[in-house]
């Protein structure tokens, strides 16, 4: 048994933040008990039961005074690079980086090599997630060999567990295979994603085609890029009837495109960084190839509009699109270098920084974005604060600070080294274990009972 105690639990479904006990077994939530600040109970709220929290605390106990304990993190939007690209990530060494910042579900991206196009594949990386204490899942490709021809056997792919299907790094460009993908995932029940720039409106990708395309005096990648495709796509999702994610968006334009589609009917869902919500294209400028990413950093009406589209629901997803690369290939000219970020580690701090403490979201507003919403659409387990509920939760300081220093990851891809950022996890607990604990805790470490 682990028994949490004195923590600020976010509600993401109820809306709401308030003191209580958790108790776990077997790897579920059997009891939450809510405290009022008379220190007696609570009316509960809905899904809640009460309990004997005093009585048979045999087993652990946390000390989460101070802390705010919320449903794990879910992140729809991963690059572990496993298979074929392992000295950049592996399946590991990315769940390590995803538990320490307090994700527990994980969807992983098919642009590995093979990619996962086959059963075997899917395979391999679903059995090797299986070891990682997390909950590790995986998209299959919607063309073979991610060459935008011909569909993979996306019936067949589905049935050995793909959570859903994108070929995210290459855009697709034919028409009508993308409808006929659509139209399969329809069928199947899964998401489908898409990563939106055409290719042919872009000289340099990874650079915003503004004032950082003149600083490197280049030509970059413009907006239209991205507008194009999104407005492709939104326009088959509203025929098809797809659930169709919109990955990485970056232009304020996209997101208007978003809005409407939504208000008439179409099943689509919006998704965030947490780069292009916190940065704007001067970071690219001031850091080079360490902020170059697909899409690129745009305008400061870009990062605003994207911050309101998470506010009024747009926005539905946050993810962080985490890309490691070696140092050596970021050393790289800025024209030449691979684009993407890390963001696992540093992704609930910026959702803090940016959304909570400067007004725009709610602590289960931001929960709701990063972990009920991706639960939800991806059919994963979690996202919510419940009895009942496999006992998937982070723990973490809202307002302790932390500098970004070193990672778990492989890689150290990231725009954000060496500041000071707030949020920090203390606690990481996955089917009822802890999988990350913050080391040289200032809580009272976990402790059996009559110790």
């Amino acid at each position: 048994m682990l028994y949490i105690k004195n923590g600020m639990v976010i509600d993401p479904d109820e809306d709401r933040v308030y003191q209580a006990d958790i108790k776990i077994e077997d790897g579920k939530v059997t009891g939450i008990y809510p405290m009022s600040k008379e220190g007696k109970d609570e009316e509960l709220p809905k899904g809640i039961t009460k309990g004997e929290e005093e009585k048979d605390r045999n087993g652990q106990v946390i000390d989460a005074g101070g802390l705010m304990i919320a449903p794990g993190l879910a992140d729809t939007h991963v690059h572990f690079r496993d298979p074929g690209f392992t000295y950049k990530e592996d399946i590991d060494t990315g769940a390590a980086a995803a538990a320490k910042g307090g994700f527990t579900q994980i969807v992983l991206m098919a642009n590995t090599k093979p990619s996962v196009d086959n059963k075997d594949t899917l395979s391999y990386v679903l059995e090797k997630g299986k070891k990682t204490g997390i909950h590790i899942n995986s998209c299959a490709n919607v063309t073979v060999k991610m060459e935008g021809k011909e569909l993979t056997p996306m019936e067949e792919l589905a049935g050995a567990g793909a959570a859903g299907f994108t070929d995210d790094g290459i855009p697709l460009m034919d028409e009508a295979l993308v409808k006929e993908a659509m139209e399969c995932a329809k069928r199947l029940n899964k998401p489908i994603s898409f990563h939106e720039e055409n290719p042919a409106l872009i000289a340099n990708n990874g650079i915003n085609g503004g004032k950082a395309a003149e600083f490197y005096q280049i030509k970059g990648s413009p907006r239209e890029a991205e507008i194009d495709l999104v407005k492709r796509d939104l326009e088959l999702a509203l025929l098809t009837g797809a659930e169709v994610v919109i990955q990485h968006i970056s232009a304020k334009e996209s997101i208007e495109l978003l809005r409407k589609a939504k208000e008439n009917g179409a099943h689509v869902h919006g998704e965030a960084t947490p780069h292009h919500f916190s940065l704007t294209q001067d970071a690219v400028i001031q850091k080079g190839t360490m902020a170059k990413m697909n899409p690129p950093l745009r305008e400061e009406e870009d990062r605003l509009a994207i911050i309101e589209g998470l506010r009024d629901g747009t926005i539905d997803l946050i993810a962080t699109d985490h890309a490691p690369h070696s140092r050596e290939e970021k050393e790289k000219p800025v024209t030449e270098a691979p684009s993407g970020i890390i963001g696992l580690e540093t992704s609930l701090s910026l959702g803090i920084r940016e959304l909570v403490q400067k007004g725009y979201l709610t602590y289960p507003q931001l929960i709701h974005r990063m972990s009920s919403a991706p639960c939800k659409l991806y059919g994963l387990e979690g996202g919510k604060m419940a009895v009942g509920m496999s006992a998937d939760l982070v723990l973490f300081h809202p307002e302790e600070t932390w500098t970004v220093s070193s990672f778990l990851s492989k890689s150290s891809n990231s725009p954000f080294m060496g500041e000071e950022l707030p949020g920090v996890v203390y606690y990481t607990i996955c089917g009822g274990k802890i999988v990350y604990q913050k080391e040289e805790s200032s809580l009272k470490q976990p402790e059996k009972k009559g110790q």
